[in-house]
């Protein structure tokens, strides 16, 4: 058999072309993948660290609700007690009136007087 020199086969040469075409499409698919699954990383990063801002700023926004809290807290001030000279005045006006009434003595309203202005 005689071989001729300097031309390739048919076969060969479709054979070539079909192995350089394999080669092509498996290259391209790797770094079509790749890409992917930078982008994912990319986007997966993003994602967290939007995540990481809003529990920030939500722990931002109790704690100066706290703060508030705590400063109208503090600001208030707190109820006036009662002056016992006005509770003494009270009670005085009370028996004054049970003895209008007649309900109380002479008598019972001196007592009562007398053990309300020494307690």
């Amino acid at each position: 058999m005689m071989r001729r020199m300097g031309r390739r086969s048919v076969v060969g040469t479709v054979a070539r072309t079909a192995v350089v075409a394999g080669t092509a499409t498996a290259v391209v698919g790797g770094m079509n993948r790749h890409a992917a699954g930078k982008e994912q990383q990319a986007a997966d990063a993003a994602a967290y660290q939007q995540e990481q801002q809003e529990a920030q700023m939500q722990a931002m926004a109790q704690q100066a609700a706290a703060q508030q809290a705590a400063a109208q807290a503090a600001a208030a001030p707190p109820p006036a007690a009662a002056p016992a000279g006005d509770d003494l005045t009270t009670k005085l006006k009370e028996l004054a009136s049970l003895k209008e009434a007649g309900v109380l003595t002479d008598e019972e309203f001196a007592a009562a007087k007398a053990k309300l202005l020494a307690g």
